[in-house]
């Protein structure tokens, strides 16, 4: 497995403090990504969530705030209950006049158990390509309510 982190990036009709919204608060977080019982985009703050594929395992992700800039960046450590590895996930946002460009990386998967296939680097090229591409771009390209 290869250990460049898996970068994506989207390009949304949404203004950079919609998307920013979107990522850092918890209300607006729960409308498109995982349902955690609180976030907060603070360095330090801890969280965690059940995620996986919806007919496979489900697995707890443990995460903690490694960074925030305003509007611009926030990342997280991810790893997972019981499972060896550890990740970093980073969301950074470039104003492109009215719209916003989200680059998304992930590092750190080849620290992930490799006899898992749930683990494959395949598993989470899916889950974010869904997850900013659909999920977070209708959310956030929605009129409002």
């Amino acid at each position: 497995m290869s250990n460049a982190p898996f970068v994506i990036e989207t390009l949304f009709d949404a203004p950079v403090a919609k998307v920013w919204k979107a990522l850092t608060d918890h209300g607006e977080m729960k409308k498109w990504y995982f349902d955690m019982v609180s976030f907060k985009p603070e360095i330090g703050f801890e969280f965690q969530f059940t995620g996986g594929r919806p007919d496979g395992e489900k697995y707890i992700h443990l995460c903690k705030v490694t960074e925030v800039v305003q509007n611009k960046k926030i990342a997280y450590s991810w790893t997972y209950k019981g499972y060896n590895g550890y990740s970093i996930v980073m969301f950074e946002l470039f104003a492109e006049g009215a719209k916003t460009r989200l680059k998304l990386s992930h590092e750190g998967l080849e620290s992930f158990p490799s006899d898992n296939p749930d683990f494959d680097k395949k598993n989470f090229e899916e889950g974010w390509t869904y997850i900013t591409g659909k999920s977070l771009k209708e959310f956030v390209e929605q009129e409002p309510a």
